[in-house]
């Protein structure tokens, strides 16, 4: 086997792993309540399957700044994504 086929397979499976990887994180957590929501860390979103967005819409939850308190949230409508 050449160097160079080498460096390709290798490549190839590291780029599998991160796609793995990455797909995994990109999935959103779903709860049917905002209540349900414990432990919220920056950055994280965590969509709310509440009824309280139009149609076609879920409520996003973000960890947006840290404060004295824990980590403050903001919520929005966002699109709802229908997952296959």
């Amino acid at each position: 086997m050449t160097h160079t086929r080498h460096v390709s397979i290798r490549a190839v499976l590291l780029a599998a792993v991160g796609t793995a990887v990455f797909s995994m994180a990109a999935q959103a957590q779903v709860v049917s309540r905002e209540s349900d929501i414990v432990g919220l860390r920056l950055g994280q979103r965590i969509q709310v399957d509440d009824g309280s967005c139009p149609t076609g819409q879920i409520k996003e939850v973000t960890g947006t700044t840290l404060t004295p308190d824990g980590v403050a949230r903001t919520s929005k409508c966002v699109p709802r994504v229908v997952r296959k």
